[in-house]
C-alpha cells in the first residue's frame, strides 16, 4: 500500500506489473475503491503496468471536507500520473471514473493515448437527483441509498446471490462526506461539448441492466468522439467487472491489441 500527498490529498495507490511495462491507469465508480478491479486483474495480458488509486474520500486515500469539483478529482489523479511517470496511458474509467478519464484528455492528452469509458457519460442526472441524494446522505448516511444503489449496480440474478454483500459493505463503510463529495462533482459535470472535442481511440462499454448510466448514454457520449467502439455486455449492470469479468477482461484486452498496447 502506497499514499502520494498531492498536496491537497493524499491518494491511496497500488502498482502492478513490470515499471517498464505499457501503462494502464484505472479509476472507478462513485462508493467503491480500487479493488472493483480485483475480478479482472487476473485475466488481463501479463506484463502491463497497472496503476490503480482510490480517489479523495474513498477506499484508504484522505477525505477531505466537500463538496468536490470535478476539476479537483482530474488534478489529483493527474498529479499521481506525473508522479508515476505515467504518459501515454490508456485509461480506463468507470462511472465517474469515465468522467475523470474524459476531463484529463481534454486536460492532458500526453498523459492518454487512448481512453475506456465504461457506465459512464459526459453527464450524468441532473443537480435536483444529485442534491436529493447528498441530501439523503448527509441526513441517514450511505446507508439511506444502499438498496436502491443495488438495484442500480447489479442486475436481479447478481442481487441474489450472496457476494452482493460484498459489494454492499464496501459502499457503506465508505466515508458519508467522500460519497457527497463526489456526487456534487458530478452533479457540476457536463462534458458534452469539450468531449466532442477529443481525437483518440477510445472504447464504450456498457451494461444491459445498469440503472446509472443505461447503454443508450454511454453510446451517445462514446459517439462524440470520432472512429470510438462501442461493445454491450449483457447480464450486466453498472458494474460488468464484477459480473462478467471474463468479457470485460476480454473487451479491454482487444481494444489493449487494438490500439498496439500489449
Amino acid at each position: 500500500m502506497k499514499l502520494f500527498d498531492t498536496g491537497e490529498v493524499r491518494l491511496h495507490y497500488r502498482v502492478d506489473g513490470p515499471d517498464d511495462g505499457p501503462t494502464v491507469v484505472f479509476s472507478n465508480s462513485l462508493g467503491t475503491d480500487l479493488r472493483l478491479w480485483d475480478p479482472i486483474m487476473p485475466l488481463l495480458p501479463k506484463g502491463l503496468r497497472i496503476i490503480r488509486y482510490d480517489k479523495r474520500g474513498h477506499g484508504l486515500s484522505s477525505c477531505p471536507t466537500g463538496p468536490y469539483a470535478m476539476g479537483a478529482l482530474i488534478s489529483d489523479v493527474e498529479k499521481l500520473m506525473d508522479h508515476l511517470d505515467a504518459r501515454g496511458s490508456v485509461f480506463v474509467g468507470l462511472s465517474i471514473g469515465g468522467m475523470i478519464a474524459q476531463g484529463l484528455a481534454i486536460k492532458r492528452l500526453d498523459l492518454i493515448r487512448a481512453m475506456v469509458l465504461s457506465n459512464t457519460a459526459a453527464k450524468i442526472g441532473n443537480p435536483q437527483m444529485w442534491e436529493e441524494r447528498i441530501a439523503a446522505v448527509k441526513s441517514g448516511g450511505v446507508e439511506a441509498l444502499a438498496d436502491s444503489v443495488m438495484e442500480r449496480w447489479f442486475s436481479a440474478d447478481f442481487r441474489k446471490s450472496p457476494e452482493l454483500e460484498l459489494w454492499r459493505n464496501m459502499l457503506v463503510r465508505g466515508e458519508d462526506d467522500g460519497y457527497a463529495g463526489c456526487s456534487a462533482a458530478i452533479s457540476g459535470t457536463d462534458f458534452y461539448t469539450t468531449t466532442s472535442a477529443l481525437r483518440l481511440p477510445t472504447l464504450g462499454i456498457a451494461g444491459t441492466e445498469d440503472g446509472s448510466t443505461p447503454p443508450d448514454l454511454v453510446r451517445e457520449t462514446v459517439d462524440l468522439i470520432p472512429g470510438s467502439k462501442f461493445h454491450l455486455i449483457r447480464k450486466a449492470g453498472h458494474l460488468p467487472c464484477v459480473e462478467q469479468p471474463e468479457e470485460f477482461a476480454q473487451v479491454l484486452t482487444d481494444f489493449l491489441k487494438g490500439v498496439g498496447h500489449v
